[in-house]
């Protein structure tokens, strides 16, 4: 089989490597592809792997010989599979690889949130804390998490494990999803949205992106939230009115954000959450720790040897 690999950086980084593959066929990796190679990299290949490249109704009317898709991602938006299921494409996706990853990050950007390490540690390194005429000082709210309440948005995998580091913390839970059925069994408190916001101390995004929830994170549901509470997203950043966020921080309505995703990326330059006030935004590194790649890489591979044995898995055309 001919393969190609048309955005494999993203994934193996510079500590992993797409060898694996080379057990099927012929493989062409490449470390990102712009638009307008796609085709002149993919029409050889009978498989492409890709993570954000985007294959369209168009592009793949170009690909003839393409017999199989591999999405280096849970999300497989960047596909059409309609297309895709009329050509008798096969369009593979990975479900399950960074959910402890992103959960761990949810924590990190909350505790940032809470405690102000980064700032604190520089201090201390321009030397403050040894010019202080006390034992120590603190520049900003510090905040304890027991007690408080986080309300979890989309319980998934992602969202049910967020919650349980929430409860190590001495936080209570509460959820919404689309789905009430998928809180019964852990006894969370299922709310509605309003309420979800208007209750929770910390509000952690975990839902996937639909038509019907792009940008549901709006100038209403940031007012009903308490002047002290944070949010968090991890999820996807089209989740989130951007302006109506950068308001909120501004404006003092709401206490900070922690954003690990964002509306376009890489970032245009005149997001309003780049210099919007106590947001804290990382590059969208939440799934990107070595042991998730690793199990993305390996779950990517055995997708691609399913198809060829004839029993293909997490199949999503």
């Amino acid at each position: 089989m001919r393969m190609a690999v048309l955005d494999g950086k993203a994934v193996v980084g510079d500590d992993l490597s797409w060898s694996a593959l080379e057990e099927f066929g012929a493989v062409d990796v490449y470390d990102a592809t712009p638009p307008e190679l796609v085709v002149p990299r993919g029409e050889p290949a009978e498989a492409l792997i890709i993570n954000k490249v985007v294959l369209d109704a168009d592009t793949l009317a170009h690909l003839p010989r393409l017999q199989y898709v591999g999405v280096t991602a849970t999300g497989y938006n960047v596909v059409d599979v309609s297309a895709a299921r009329e050509r008798g494409l096969v369009v593979t996706n990975v479900p399950t690889y960074g959910t402890d990853s992103v959960a761990q990050l949810v924590f990190a950007l909350l505790l940032e949130l809470c405690h102000r390490v980064g700032h604190h540690a520089q201090t201390v390194r321009d030397g403050r804390w040894g010019a202080s005429e006390h034992f120590c000082y603190w520049n900003f709210p510090l905040v304890e998490l027991a007690g408080r309440t986080m309300g979890v948005v989309g319980y998934g995998r992602i969202g049910r494990r967020t919650a349980d580091i929430a409860r190590a913390f001495g936080m209570r839970v509460t959820a919404h999803d689309v789905r009430p059925e998928a809180m019964t069994a852990d006894g969370v408190t299922a709310v509605g949205l309003p309420a979800l916001f208007e209750q929770s101390d910390v509000v952690s995004l975990h839902c996937p992106l639909t038509a019907d929830n792009r940008a549901f994170v709006n100038a209403d549901l940031l007012r009903r939230m308490k002047p002290t509470a944070f949010l968090i997203n991890t999820a996807r950043g089209q989740l989130v009115n951007e302006a109506d966020l950068a308001s909120a921080l501004n404006e003092g309505r709401i206490a900070g954000a922690g954003l690990d995703v964002l509306d376009g990326e890489p970032p245009r330059p005149d997001n309003p959450l780049l210099t919007a006030r106590n947001c804290f935004t990382t590059p969208h590194i939440a799934w990107a720790t070595r042991a998730s790649r690793r199990r993305l890489l390996d779950a990517t591979v055995a997708n691609l040897r399913a198809f060829l044995t004839g029993a293909p898995q997490n199949v999503v055309s």
